[in-house]
C-alpha cells in the first residue's frame, strides 16, 4: 500500500509477509492463554472477540506497513516518527516484535538509505529485505503533484524503484527497476517470488519477479489499479485490492494517472493463481477495501474496510471467506485499523491503528501485535473495553 495513502488515511481518518517450503498449517492453534486477564488488555476493544493481549510497539507520527520476518522474530515497518526519522518523510525500519532492543541495542534500526521516501519494506527468506524508494531519483522527499480540486487521489512517484538490503542496512542495491512506478513488493511463502505493481505496462499492474532468475511475468492486465498484493500460505495464489472504473470514471482514472494520481476511493478485493490466471472478484462493496492478506488456512482473507462507514473516516478488519461469504467484522476500536498481517506461526496479528489506551481521538498511527483467537471462548464474548485515565 503507498505510504501516501496510509499517511493521509491516518492524518485525517481517511481525509487519512523460513526457508523455503515453511509455511503455516491449516488448522490455527490457539495461544495457550490460561492465564489470560482481561482488565490488563486495554489495547482491546468491545467486540475484538480475535484479538487478545494487544501489545503497543511504536509510539508517535505515522507507522504502518509492519510485516513478519519468517521466524517471526522481527518486524520492518515504514515510520515517519520525528524520534527515529528526522528526514521527513517514510523511511524502513527493523524492530523486534516483542518490542526489546536490537543486538545493537537499538529499539528500531533504519535499514532504507534515509533519503527519498520509502513504502512497502518485506524480508526475503534468507533474511534480507526489499522495499520501494524514490532514492535513486532524488534524495530529497519527492513534492506530490499539484491537488485536483474536489478529487482525493494520492500521486504515483515515477521514481519508486525496489531496492533490497540486509537487515542491518547494509548492501543495498537496486533490484526492479523501469522508467515508471515500481513499488508494493511482498515474497512468496516458498521464497521464489515478489509480486509487485508497476506502470511499465501504461497502467498499474501486478508484476511477477522470480528471485532466481530475475524471470518478470506480467499478472494483471485489466484497466484500473491493481496492487497490494500478498501471496497465500501454500504460495498458490495471490490476493490484491483493485479497482475496475468503466464509462468516465474509466477516463478519469487515465487522466489522473497520466497526470501521477490515482483516487483510491473505489476498490474491492481479488484473488487470483500465483501466475495470475484464474482472477475472481471476492467482494463488492462500498468505498475502499484494501490491505488484504490471507489467513493462515488460506480460505479467508482479513483486510481493512470503511464500507461500514457513512462518512468513509473509519477502517476497521473484517475477515471474509474466499468466495466472498461470511463477512465478519474484526476490529472495533472506532478508528483507523489497517494493514494486517498473520505471523508465520498463524497465532499472532501485527496491524497498524490510530487508537490509544485512553480512546481519545488521535492522529498518530501506530504498530500494534496481538494474540490471534481462531476459536473465541466465553473471556472473549464477554470482554468489555478497559479505558485507561491518565
Amino acid at each position: 500500500m503507498s505510504s501516501i495513502f496510509r499517511t493521509t488515511l491516518a492524518v485525517s481518518l481517511f481525509a487519512t509477509l523460513l526457508a523455503t517450503g515453511c509455511q503455516v498449517q491449516d488448522d490455527v492453534a490457539d495461544p495457550d492463554t490460561s492465564a489470560y486477564d482481561p482488565a490488563t488488555d486495554t489495547l482491546r476493544f468491545t467486540g475484538e472477540v480475535h484479538l487478545r493481549n494487544v501489545r503497543q510497539l511504536t509510539f508517535g507520527g505515522n507507522n504502518a506497513e509492519a510485516y513478519w520476518s519468517f521466524d517471526d522474530s522481527q518486524l520492518i515497518f515504514q515510520s515517519d516518527w520525528a524520534e527515529i526519522n528526522d528526514q521527513g518523510c517514510d523511511q524502513q525500519f527493523i524492530m523486534n516484535a516483542d518490542g526489546s532492543m536490537l543486538d545493537d541495542g537499538l529499539r528500531y534500526r533504519l535499514v532504507s538509505s534515509g533519503e527519498g521516501r520509502t513504502t512497502c519494506g518485506y524480508f526475503l527468506t534468507d533474511g534480507r529485505v526489499v522495499f520501494a524508494s524514490t532514492a535513486g531519483g532524488s534524495p530529497a522527499c519527492p513534492t506530490p503533484p499539484e491537488a485536483v480540486p474536489g478529487v482525493y487521489t494520492w500521486p504515483i512517484y515515477s521514481d519508486y524503484d525496489i531496492y533490497v538490503a540486509d537487515a542491518d542496512g547494509q548492501n543495498r542495491e537496486l533490484l526492479i527497476d523501469s522508467p515508471g512506478y515500481d513499488a508494493e513488493p511482498t515474497v512468496s511463502p516458498d521464497g521464489r517470488y515478489i509480486v509487485f505493481t508497476s506502470t511499465r505496462s501504461g497502467d498499474l499492474d501486478l508484476w511477477r519477479y522470480e528471485i532466481e532468475t530475475g524471470e518478470t511475468i506480467q499478472l494483471t492486465n485489466t484497466l484500473g489499479y491493481d496492487g497490494g498484493a500478498f501471496f497465500s500460505p501454500d504460495s498458490e495464489r495471490i490476493v490484491w485490492r483493485g479497482s475496475r472504473p468503466e464509462g468516465t470514471e474509466a477516463q478519469q482514472y487515465s487522466d489522473l494517472l497520466a497526470d501521477g494520481r490515482v483516487q483510491p476511493s473505489a476498490l474491492d478485493l481479488y484473488v487470483a493463481d500465483a501466475d495470475g490466471q484464474n482472477a475472481v472478484r471476492v467482494t463488492d462493496l462500498p468505498g475502499a477495501n484494501w490491505a488484504p492478506f490471507f489467513h493462515p488456512s488460506g480460505e479467508k482473507i482479513l483486510f481493512a474496510s470503511n464500507h461500514h462507514s457513512e462518512s468513509g473516516r473509519l477502517f476497521d478488519l473484517f475477515l471474509v471467506d474466499v468466495d466472498g461469504q461470511n463477512l465478519t467484522q474484526v476490529t472495533h476500536s472506532g478508528t483507523f485499523d489497517a494493514f494486517p498481517m498473520y505471523s508465520y506461526s498463524g497465532d499472532k496479528l501485527v496491524f497498524a491503528s490510530n487508537r490509544r489506551v485512553d480512546r481519545q481521538q488521535s492522529r498518530d498511527t501506530n504498530i500494534f501485535v496481538a494474540d490471534w483467537i481462531e476459536t473465541p471462548e466465553a473471556v472473549d464474548s464477554t470482554f468489555q473495553t478497559v479505558a485507561v485515565v491518565p
